[in-house]
């Protein structure tokens, strides 16, 4: 079992905003926010595990004495949304209905992939406020408002992001990455670029990516980038007739060598290949089988270090 990676820590980004970053950002090492206004506060997405979340929960409750009042989970990924129950029933969890829908199929299925990981006890506890179009979330009748955009799908099926206009800060979810190898197996690879383009029109100041460290503007386009050379990689793998992971294998990972995880550019080529070859946006794919071709690739079980 690889040794386990350090807590996370919450940083003021902005006046009343906060991430919560889980360094390397690797598997099931994702990152959170914290909104606080006026009496009220939101917390966006929680952890993988028990010992992750009661941590992540310590430093919300240092700042805002008594834990959030809303908690968005930002698509239905274990990492993000396996804490729920710690904040529940003072805060209302908050998501797309899609993800909700997503989050009561999947349980808690993502723990049996790490066996060995220390999960503790993280019930399944679904979104009880859902939403469709958008949702806007006001902390006091003063304080700062907090948007809920679907930009789906991207990563998933369904994707929020979370805009605090007056502090210019965008929490992305998984739709953005920063040193941390993108995944879009479930999601989309078109659908990511219209997300960024449509993520990049907010013109944020400060960007928290789903995974990685903290930074600006510039991770929506290394995200971009990225996927931009998995769709270069699909169209001359096809052209060759070469399957997903030998596509992956003579890439091997090119000029992305130096992100954490760079085993899922095989699950992001067979979704590439899939939508070249008709498959709508977000629709279901073969996750199992290409997970173990991410094995394989990456020589062995990839690394979870939650």
């Amino acid at each position: 079992m690889s040794a386990v990676a350090p807590f996370g820590r919450l940083s003021r980004i902005a006046d009343g905003v906060y991430a919560y970053v889980q360094a390397p950002g690797g598997w099931c090492l994702n990152n959170a926010g914290l909104v606080v206004g006026a009496g009220a506060s939101v917390l966006v997405d929680t952890a993988a595990t028990a010992s992750r979340t009661a941590h992540l929960a310590d430093q919300v409750d240092a700042v805002t004495g008594d834990g959030p009042d809303w908690v968005i989970n930002t698509h239905f990924h274990g990492d993000h949304v396996f804490g729920n129950g710690r904040f529940t029933p003072r805060a209302t969890v908050v998501a797309h209905e899609g993800t909700r829908a997503d989050m009561a199929e999947a349980g808690l299925g993502l723990r049996g992939l790490w066996p060995d990981v220390a999960w503790g006890d993280t019930p399944l506890t679904l979104p009880t406020l859902t939403y469709r179009t958008d949702l806007t979330l006001r902390l006091g009748a003063a304080g700062p408002r907090v948007e809920l955009l679907p930009v789906g799908p991207a990563h998933t099926a369904t994707d929020t992001a979370v805009w605090v206009p007056d502090a210019e800060v965008l929490f992305t979810g998984d739709v953005v990455w920063s040193g941390v190898t993108p995944y879009v197996l479930m999601g989309s690879v078109e659908g990511s670029l219209s997300a960024l383009a449509r993520l990049r029109a907010l013109r944020p100041r400060v960007v928290v990516p789903g995974h990685g460290a903290v930074g600006g503007p510039e991770l929506l386009d290394r995200t971009e980038e990225y996927l931009r050379w998995c769709l270069r990689l699909a169209e001359d793998g096809l052209a060759a007739g070469l399957a997903p992971l030998d596509a992956a294998r003579r890439a091997a990972p090119g000029p992305y060598r130096a992100l954490v995880d760079p085993e899922r550019l095989v699950g992001n080529l067979h979704r590439a290949y899939a939508e070249l070859e008709g498959l709508p946006p977000g629709a279901r794919i073969d996750v199992a089988g290409s997970f173990q071709e991410m094995c394989v690739l990456h020589g062995g079980l990839p690394e979870c270090r939650a």
